[in-house]
């Protein structure tokens, strides 16, 4: 059901920091409509940690009531506590969502048992497929490729979007969950050597302002046009250096300010980007063919 490019979305707000619905709801229609494979609400790229609970609520609705069904929607559902976890995994199955995205828990840093029974009591709390989000830098954890494999026997945890940026990780998780467990990188500079190494696509944050090149570079790799898929990654390299020039969304979000699609506004703690970034996220759009 997940595959090729699917976009870790912004979540659009108001310069006086309320949540923007309009303007959410005209992202996810532009993303289905320039080719994005499939939607990724309420991640790190969307500004949760700083979102209500109504909030984070409200945001997936939207994106699964503008999907209607023509792309997949993957909700975030992640916590460091596993009973904030499993009431986001209920409510994204009974908004209809196809897919939920849940974190490693951060910040209290469980062990790998932690990590096996907290994600085990998402899985029997919720029949919604699931991914685990691995991504060491932001919670400190990393879960093992044993661990992941444990994990990978339930019926509802299908796959991974693993942020480690470790190239050998998607093989060794290959053999030990099997060819059908979906691994997609979270890792925008490395996507097309994850595919290479048995990845199935990407949860992407440059895809946010490059949706029809993100996907088009996906297509091209799985059908076998190397070349080009190649081609579409040199074009759009800085722009993934610029994205993360400073921290997540910040860059982004300026960068959808400049297409119209939002407001640059992040909430606190994130500060808006300084102006060097500002200066480097542009020419690294007019290097995309994104900005005249």
């Amino acid at each position: 059901m997940f595959h090729g490019s699917n976009v870790a979305l912004i979540t659009p707000m108001r310069e006086d920091g309320a949540l923007d619905e309009k303007k959410f709801a005209e992202l996810c229609d532009w993303q289905i409509k320039e080719g994005t494979n499939g939607l990724v609400p309420v991640g790190t790229t969307g500004e949760s940690p700083t979102l209500t609970h109504a909030e984070h609520k409200r945001v997936v609705e939207i994106a699964v009531e503008v999907a209607a069904g023509r792309v997949p929607v993957m909700a975030g559902a992640g916590s460091n506590s596993t009973a904030e976890a499993i009431d986001f995994a209920r409510h994204a199955q009974k908004s209809g969502a196809d897919g939920i995205l849940v974190v490693t828990p951060y910040y209290n840093k469980p062990t790998q048992e932690g990590m096996f029974l907290h994600f085990t009591a998402i899985a029997d709390a919720a029949d919604i497929p699931m991914f685990i989000y691995n991504i060491p830098p932001r919670s400190v954890i990393d879960m093992s490729v044993e661990t992941m494999a444990r994990l990978a026997k339930h019926k509802n945890i299908v796959g991974v979007k693993d942020a480690t940026a470790n190239l050998a990780r998607p093989m060794h998780t290959r053999l030990a969950c099997g060819e059908n467990f979906i691994q997609l990188s979270g890792e925008d500079h490395t996507t097309l050597s994850f595919n290479a190494a048995g990845g199935h696509g990407i949860i992407s944050v440059t895809g946010n302002i490059a949706p029809r090149l993100s996907s088009q570079m996906q297509a091209a790799w799985f059908a076998g046009r190397t070349a080009e898929a190649m081609a579409i990654q040199e074009r759009l390299f800085p722009l993934h250096d610029a994205l993360f020039s400073e921290t997540s969304p910040g860059p982004v979000k300026y960068a959808a300010s400049l297409l119209g699609l939002t407001s640059a506004h992040c909430r606190l703690p994130l500060a808006p980007p300084g102006e060097a970034t500002k200066a480097r996220v542009r020419a690294a759009m007019q290097h995309a063919g994104l900005l005249n």
